[in-house]
């Protein structure tokens, strides 16, 4: 039987301001292990990112936040940016499909200001957590524990600084998407192996 990320879809939140390399570079680590990448966003057509403060090139948007379900995705991936996920958080339906993500036990990702969806999701209580250092406070606030580390993983969330963290982060979103998502598919076996009505045999 095969696990990993072959074939298993990965949504990626985005909109216009999207720090670029943080949308290019961990796309292309999760594409490269067989993830199908599906970039999600406010409206159709293109976004455009930036490098900083400097328009960069623009991305196709695969599907829109009107059409996409998280139950039709097995991971999620927030890039950064400032007025990327700053237009998220003021998105009622954004923030929602953030929140079926984080409710419903699946693994999420988020890098630089990312979090900050996922502060607006009440999503952070009682979880640690990394972000772009001015997101501290609001983590805080939101009863996150927030630490200065380039990569955290807590539990099935995912959070990274910065694009210099990129090397570590894609490192750790391919390996920890691979494995929740396997232990997944391993409860749902033995729940199709042994129903609740009819529990697995004692020793």
């Amino acid at each position: 039987m095969e696990f990993g990320l072959k074939g298993h879809r990965v949504a990626i939140l985005a909109t216009d301001g999207v720090e670029q390399v943080e949308l290019v570079e961990p796309r292309k680590a999760l594409d490269a292990a067989g993830a199908v990448t599906e970039l999600v966003s406010l409206k159709p057509g293109r976004i455009q990112g930036f490098n900083h403060l400097d328009k960069g090139d623009s991305f196709d948007v695969d599907t829109t936040i009107d059409d996409a379900q998280a139950s039709q995705y097995d991971a999620l991936f927030i890039p950064g940016g400032v007025a990327n996920p700053d237009a998220l958080r003021a998105d009622s339906r954004a923030v929602q499909f953030v929140r079926e993500f984080m409710v419903g036990d699946k693994p999420v990702a988020a890098i630089c200001h990312g979090p900050w969806v996922l502060v607006e999701a009440d999503a952070v209580a009682g979880r640690t957590l990394t972000s772009w250092p001015s997101l501290r406070t609001d983590i805080r606030n939101a009863k996150g524990d927030w630490v200065d580390r380039e990569v955290v993983v807590d539990g099935k969330l995912i959070t990274s600084r910065k694009p210099e963290d990129l090397p570590a982060f894609n490192a750790a979103i391919v390996r920890e998407f691979a494995r929740r998502i396997d232990e997944a598919k391993v409860d749902q076996l033995s729940e199709q192996s042994f129903p609740a009505s009819d529990p697995p045999p004692g020793p």
